[in-house]
Formats: structure tokens, sequence, C-alpha cells
């Protein structure tokens, strides 16, 4: 058959559009927003649940020997030292602020992505790597926007080993004693990691899958989403871990005796350069390799399987 007729305009389409005309019609009713956000929130809580400890103990690294060169305690040791010195539980701090940003930021963050595409479909009829950068940047930015708080919330709880208050009392605590805007601290290089992060993460993922469906044996399916996302936890580890540090600096300078001399995000950064070296914007870097290459190994598969329960198309 060599075209077929559209039903929205009776125009015939060549056979190999067929793609292109089922992306477009990207469900918009009730129920597929809630299953297209929920699959999203759910994967990334399942993921954050799993990896919490390594996101602990790599705010710890972040925060060894600031403004200082010297040896540093490697997440082996750290880990240890930590659980001998806090107790196991301490590698659970912060973990209910930490699934509750990652359901409202998870689910922002990987469901704003197919809208974002479809509406750049829709403007510059395209889905090209470009496209895909700017769709994760924007999700991942709207996302991080929007929790911030809840971020500062968690990393604070990370680091403050002596307070018993809950999230809700700390929080109050925060707000009181810093003000309100002392929950946005670190918001610049957060938006600039998770926008960062989202872009690298979720376009290479994308395009890693197209790659290995059209260069590979490999079908849709378990094998590839895995392969996928170990690239793609693989690339967003190196270009995220100095925002990520920097954030983590800034949201901890009240919490830190030394860290209080950061303006802002790039001020921060060149402070870091100035008296840690270049190695300085790494410090927990292959803390944060090890936590982000599961939980997006994680993320992904379960995501897809979510979304395959849920009748929504693949990533």
């Amino acid at each position: 058959m060599a075209g077929e007729s559209t039903p929205a305009t009776g125009k015939t389409l060549p056979s190999g559009s067929m793609e292109v005309r089922e992306r477009r019609k990207w469900g918009v009713s009730a129920s597929d927003v809630v299953s297209h956000f929920g699959t999203s929130g759910m994967s990334v809580a399942a993921a954050t649940a799993i990896t919490h400890p390594l996101d602990v103990l790599k705010v710890r690294l972040q925060m060894q020997l600031v403004g200082q060169r010297g040896p540093l305690v490697g997440i082996g040791r750290l880990s240890l030292q930590v659980v001998e010195n806090e107790g196991l539980k301490s590698l659970y701090l912060g973990l209910a602020p930490s699934l509750m940003r990652s359901v409202l930021y998870g689910g922002l963050r990987l469901g704003l992505y197919e809208p974002s595409k479809y509406l750049c479909e829709l403007a510059f009829e395209s889905t090209n790597i470009l496209v895909k950068i700017a769709s994760g940047a924007f999700s991942g930015a709207v996302a991080t926007a929007l929790t911030n708080p809840v971020e500062v919330l968690k990393v604070r709880m990370q680091m403050n080993t002596r307070s018993s208050l809950g999230p809700i009392h700390e929080m109050r605590r925060i707000a009181s004693e810093e003000g309100v805007r002392a929950l946005w601290k670190g918001v610049g290089p957060a938006l600039a990691r998770a926008g960062t992060l989202t872009a690298s993460q979720l376009a290479t993922y994308d395009e890693s899958k197209h790659a290995l469906i059209k260069y590979t044996p490999l079908e849709e399916g378990f094998h590839l989403h895995l392969i996928s996302s170990i690239i793609a936890g693989s690339v967003s580890t190196v270009m995220t871990a100095p925002m990520d540090m920097v954030k983590t600096r800034l949201m901890l300078q009240r919490e830190s005796n030394c860290a209080g001399l950061y303006r802002n995000g790039l001020h921060c950064a060149y402070q870091v350069l100035r008296t840690e070296g270049p190695s300085g914007l790494y410090k927990g870097g292959f803390a944060i390799f090890a936590r982000l290459a599961p939980q997006t190994m994680i993320t992904f598969v379960l995501c897809e399987k979510l979304r395959g329960l849920a009748g929504l198309k693949a990533i």
C-alpha cells in the first residue's frame, strides 16, 4: 500500500510516516496524565530508596577538607567510619524528604520529558538530539525549581546527625532561623545540575536505545533498557559531578564553619578550584557514579516496565 489517509485531514501520508503520526497522538486525558507522572515518580522513588545510603556518603565526601588540599578518605573507609561512629541507621538520614522529593522531582523530571519533546516536534517537526537535550534540560530545571526546599532539607538532615527533629520541624527551623529564602539556597547550581542531568541522562538513554535497535539485534525489552541506562548513567555522572558538589557546598554553608564564604555557584566553583584544585570539583565523584549508575538503571528499567503495564509507549 503506497500510503494512507489521516482521519483529521484526509491527506495521504506515506506508510513510513506512521511513526510520526502515532507520536503526535500523545494522550492528554486525566488517566494518561496520572499514569505518565505516576510511573515516573514511582520508579525514581524505588531507585532512591535502594541507593540512599550512597547519597549520604556522597554528601559526606563532598564536605571533606573544605577550602583545603590534602588526602581524602575514600568511600569504603568513610562508610566504615560512619557505621562505626554513628550506627547503621545514619546511612538512612534524610530518607523521608529524599523519598518525598523523588516522587515530586522524579515525576516531574521524567514526566515532563515526553510532553516537552512532543511540543518541540510540533513546533520544529523534528526530534533530533538537540530537541531531546532541550526537552530534558527544561523538564529537569522545572522539577528542581519546584522541589529545591525538599533537597535543602534532605542534605541538611544527612549532615546533621545530632538533630532528632522530623522533616517538618526541621523545615520550620530552617525557615524561622534563616528565613524562607534559605530553602532555595543553591538553587542556581541545582537548576544547572538538574538541567544537565536530565538532558544528558534522558537524551543519552533515548539516543542509545535507537542506536542499539538500529545497529544491534537488541529489541525493546529488559536487555535494551539495561544497556541504555548504563550508558546514560555513565555520561550523566561525568557531566554533573562538579555541579552536584557546588550545590551541596552552598546548601550546607550554615552547617560548616569553613563554607560560609560562597556568594553564589560560580564563586563557589572558583573558590574550590583555587583552594582545593580541579580534583576538588570531583570530590565524591566515585560515590556519585556508584549511586547514579544503579539509580539510573533501576529508574529506567522499572519505569519502562510500569509504562508497559499502564499501557503507555516506551520512552
